[in-house]
């Protein structure tokens, strides 16, 4: 479930805002949508599983906290990176 390096640094090319950027908000958000995304998958084939929803459940809290730091911190950039992810709120 979880993701490959190869994976990770795919996305932390595309979403980050230079070369060496690894923990802006706008990878990190996007490395938890990709997790919460899979795990989603994950509850389409084993809805009984309730120690994998905890975890689903604070991946989205974190992610929750992040986006609503970048919306105070930079709106812009909180458009963009809803925009491109599609995540809706």
């Amino acid at each position: 479930m979880s993701l490959s390096n190869e994976e990770k640094q795919n996305l932390i090319k595309t979403y980050a805002i230079n070369a060496k950027d690894t923990g802006s908000p706008e990878v990190q958000i996007a490395l938890w949508t990709v997790e919460i995304n899979n795990l989603i998958e994950h509850f389409k084939t084993h809805a009984k599983d309730n120690h994998s929803r905890l975890g689903l459940m604070k991946k989205v809290a974190r992610r929750r906290h992040l986006l609503d730091y970048l919306k105070k911190k930079d709106e812009s950039r909180y458009q963009n990176i809803i925009a491109k992810l599609n995540i809706r709120r």
